[in-house]
């Protein structure tokens, strides 16, 4: 399986992104620089997390409007999958290609400690290596990953199963609506997350608990199990 890790001035998680994918498919992704208007054939295209222009404006906001995000846009019309975790979800979120919006943490602090996700949905391409409602470690590092939606939009990410995190166990750190850590496009091709799962997948991180969302998205579940 071919992948490859969007690069964006600011972006600081692309180094840890692109080691995650090489020791887990075995492969090294390709790099596709901002102002790229196509994307080679792959399988998996990763928005990694930092601050993208300096989180300016809104996180996200300007990046969602560089060149590649039209590319980004057709290889997910195309069924190409998307993984765009802390920035990179905020990215998606201000690109369209997810529903809701970021906002500052409810305690208007940065925050970065581990916290323990609750798989609601295991039935997708990032998921099937964990079972639904299995509780997972994983790190968050971010100051705007408070998600919200309008109550109408809640229940319609509810009824088509797109809520794919939740923070578990009372470790919700940014008040989250409905404790949503991740969530996916009608489509199920699109998540965005704001854990980054990409620092806990061997032994030297302390644990492998996030190696499972590559592993599927990757399709070397398997391999890894």
């Amino acid at each position: 399986m071919k992948s490859a890790v969007v690069q964006l001035p600011g972006l600081n998680r692309d180094r840890d992104m692109i080691a995650a994918l090489t020791k887990i498919s075995g492969r090294a992704p390709i790099t596709v620089w901002q102002t790229e208007t196509e994307i080679p054939d792959v399988d998996l295209i990763v928005i990694p997390g930092g601050f993208s222009y300096g989180d300016y404006l809104r996180c996200g906001a300007i990046a969602a409007r560089m060149p590649v995000m039209q590319a980004i846009r057709e290889k997910a019309g195309q069924g190409v999958k998307v993984l765009g975790v802390c920035n990179g979800f905020q990215i998606l979120v201000e690109a369209g290609m997810l529903p809701g919006a970021l906002m500052r943490n409810s305690s208007l602090k940065f925050v970065c400690k581990e916290v323990k996700l609750e798989v609601v949905n295991a039935e997708t391409d990032f998921t099937r290596a964990y079972e639904k409602g299995q509780v997972i470690r994983c790190p968050v590092a971010h100051h705007d990953g408070n998600y919200f939606v309008d109550s109408d939009l809640l229940s319609s990410l509810e009824d088509n199963g797109q809520i794919v995190f939740r923070y578990a166990e009372g470790t919700n750190p940014n008040g989250s609506l409905s404790d949503i850590a991740g969530v996916m496009n009608r489509d199920g091709n699109v998540l965005g997350m704001m854990p980054h799962p990409e620092n806990l997948i061997e032994a030297a991180h302390g644990g492998s608990d996030g190696r499972g969302i590559f592993a599927s998205a990757l399709d070397v579940v398997a391999a890894t199990a």
